[in-house]
């Protein structure tokens, strides 16, 4: 599909309207009607696909109404439906549409909206990110616990107010921790990007309470709420911030983190979504 005609760009489009139409695209296209857990998968998570059952169809993202192409690498733009060996159909969504990018952010959310529309009642949220706590080290996974939204955005259109005290489901976290006890957690931080912080500002982000930075994952959790789907976030902490760490970043650093610690975070995802 060209950018040209994308269906969200259209301000008078209703964005549910073209999520519905999304999720038939996604029942004709796997044959499977409704699925009970949407998955994103950020860098470094890519493999828990494989790990969380049984992968029954596959399909480009580009076929699916509102979807676009990625526009990194390390992302993978393709959807599938897998069987859990418990008998849960999840919803794998390798296809993100970051905000930086400069599409608007119904489409940032595009992905959400469709998989709650596909009849998912859990939302996961993966990201690679950098991190504050000194404790940290790159290559951990992390439980979100909550965000600070500092792209000056909202999905929410109007006057749609939607309580988002426990957004990052605290009955899903203890369900992670159950699986994983070692697992800490932490405020995520979505700048805009595609920049990485400068060393004041993640200095900011600590004096206000967060304690990892990123540019995804908050604006798509806000719109999961108003679905009304509970929502767990994991972090892979990729490297330490800017002035946090004392060497540059880069992206192939983040992506050289993701690749080392693919196989352990991606068995632990899979096993927290077993238990969900």
């Amino acid at each position: 599909m060209s950018d040209h005609t994308h269906p969200l760009d259209d301000p008078s489009a209703d964005p549910f309207e073209v999520a519905a139409t999304a999720a038939a695209d996604i029942a004709r296209l796997t044959g499977v009607e409704r699925h009970d857990i949407a998955l994103t998968l950020g860098s470094g998570w890519g493999k828990a696909a494989e790990l969380i059952g049984e992968t029954t169809a596959t399909i480009p993202a580009t076929e699916v109404t509102g979807f676009s192409k990625p526009a990194l690498e390390g992302h993978v733009g393709s959807l599938r439906s897998i069987l859990t060996p418990g008998g849960t159909r999840v919803l794998v969504i390798g296809a993100r549409t970051h905000y930086y990018e400069g599409h608007g952010v119904r489409r940032v959310v595009h992905s959400v909206r469709t998989a709650a529309a596909a009849g998912a009642k859990i939302m996961v949220l993966t990201n690679g990110a950098g991190g504050i706590k000194t404790s940290w080290t790159p290559g951990q996974p992390v439980l979100i616990s909550d965000h600070i939204n500092l792209t000056a955005d909202s999905p929410l259109e109007g006057a749609t107010f939607i309580d988002l005290t426990d957004l990052y489901s605290s009955r899903l976290r203890d369900i992670a921790r159950g699986i994983d006890p070692s697992l800490d957690e932490g405020v995520y931080c979505q700048f805009r990007g595609p920049h990485y912080e400068t060393p004041a500002e993640v200095q900011m982000a600590k004096a206000i309470g967060g304690h990892i930075v990123g540019m995804s994952t908050a604006l798509e959790a806000i719109a999961a709420r108003q679905a009304s789907m509970e929502v767990l976030g994991f972090s892979l902490i990729t490297n330490l911030a800017a002035g946090i760490q004392t060497t540059p970043l880069s992206h192939e650093e983040v992506l050289e983190a993701g690749r080392e610690a693919e196989p352990v975070i991606s068995d632990l995802l899979a096993r927290v979504i077993g238990a969900l």
